[in-house]
């Protein structure tokens, strides 16, 4: 469910038109509805509330939308923060997140990056090999710090999704095989710098049916008693996210499904007094958000039409990364309209730089329309760059009748900020 709905034949997020958003601001711009990310969180926080899930954490996944005013409404919830990098966390701590709800995930975790993190305090490391425990033994060790390792183990589990976004297959960069976990656990345990603390695992992003997420748990939970029987600690236990969202017509496990699946999968662990964590960012943010952008200029091919729109693939890059589907509304419905099928394109010189393709639009728009690519609020302006030296949009969020700028559109000086002529350059 999201709030971005027609009152007429105009779509409005929440209570404000996002035509007057778009005369005020400019477009392409991203609006964020503040009464969608509430309802999300809510809905995906009870969802775990009771029985065996009850004692949970939600540390929301920063990449998904890093905005400091989405962070700090999901913060004001109750949440805490899933990061993967110096950067989140810095982020993290500026809205407010209390330290002891920021984990740090990652396969290529820097020294500074370690001790930055080892001084605020987080709550765990999610370790994904034997190099980084030796890393952050060694940071520690020159900070007089004992650090919180939590393993992230590869549980080989087919998450049945984009191949660019399955983390948990053999083949895959992330984790330690289970097959070695419980040698990494002892090596862990020897070192004086470290408090192995929880177990994780996270096997991939926009997941469709829970029985990946069931495979993954009965794999985390088997292995979880293992260790407890070898005398390692362990207090949390890390599932990650995954959870997907309906772009188009995909039919993924309801909150309320995914905590059901998560405690039949539990079931047989009862007798373990664990923390389950969780990492939801898609399915808090992806429907929360909406591209909205402007046409330039219909071009009729010889083979297909084209709609030009000033967003492009440096805006939002996931239909030309994934090939991904955005569904895409008028934002004002003209009466009697009939389909129109098009590709929608941007300005940047690669064929590449489109936003769909092929697509029967609800009508056929006209020089100055606005559009609405919807579901947009994960990995989209994160994902977002300056290629073809494009300044990044400007990021809205509605709350009932209000709306603010929560991130200005940069300037031409912004994009050059930075950048020096050495002398010895002519």
């Amino acid at each position: 469910m999201h709030h971005f709905e027609y009152k007429v034949n105009e779509l409005y997020c929440e209570d404000v038109p996002i035509k007057k958003i778009a005369a005020e601001v400019g477009t392409p711009v991203y609006i964020y509805s503040h009464a969608t990310l509430e309802r999300h969180f809510r809905v995906f926080d009870e969802a775990l509330a009771q029985g065996r899930t009850k004692k949970h954490l939600i540390c929301y996944s920063v990449k998904a939308n890093s905005n400091l005013a989405v962070l700090r409404t999901l913060v004001a919830l109750g949440a805490g923060v899933d990061t993967v990098s110096r950067g989140e966390i810095y982020r993290a701590i500026k809205v407010g997140c209390d330290p002891k709800k920021i984990v740090f995930s990652g396969v290529g975790k820097r020294d500074d990056e370690i001790a930055y993190a080892l001084e605020v305090g987080i709550l765990a490391f999610n370790v994904e090999s034997h190099g980084e425990l030796e890393a952050i033994e060694r940071v520690a060790a020159s900070m007089n710090k004992k650090a919180p390792v939590s393993l992230r183990v590869n549980p080989d589990v087919d998450a049945e999704t984009h191949p660019y976004i399955s983390t948990g297959l053999k083949k895959n960069k992330f984790g330690i095989p289970v097959t070695r976990a419980r040698e990494e656990f002892a090596f862990a345990r020897q070192q004086p710098h470290l408090e192995v603390v929880g177990l994780d695992c996270h096997i991939g992003s926009q997941l469709t049916k829970p029985s990946p997420f069931r495979d993954a748990i009965a794999r985390l939970g088997e292995l979880t008693r293992s260790l407890i029987q070898d005398g390692v600690p362990i207090k949390l236990l890390d599932i990650g996210g995954g959870l997907g969202i309906s772009y188009n017509e995909e039919d993924p496990p309801s909150p309320a499904d995914y905590g059901a699946a998560i405690r039949e999968a539990l079931a047989a662990f009862e007798d373990l007094d664990l923390t389950l964590i969780c990492e939801p960012g898609r399915v808090i943010v992806g429907n929360a958000g909406v591209l909205v952008t402007k046409t330039l200029f219909l071009k009729q091919g010889e083979v297909k039409n084209f709609v030009i729109v000033d967003a492009a693939m440096n805006d939002l890059i996931r239909p030309a990364f994934y090939d991904s589907y955005h569904g895409i509304w008028p934002v004002v419905r003209k009466q009697g309209a009939s389909a129109f099928v098009a590709d929608v394109v941007g300005p940047i010189c690669e064929t590449s730089d489109f936003l769909a393709r092929d697509r029967a639009l609800t009508q056929q728009p006209a020089e100055g329309d606005l559009l609405a690519l919807m579901s947009a609020g994960a990995y989209g302006f994160t994902m977002s760059s300056n290629y073809n030296t494009r300044p990044r949009v400007a990021e809205v969020m509605v709350k009932g009748g209000e709306f603010a700028v929560v991130r200005k559109r940069e300037t031409l000086d912004d994009l050059l900020r930075g950048e020096e002529i050495p002398s010895f350059v002519k």
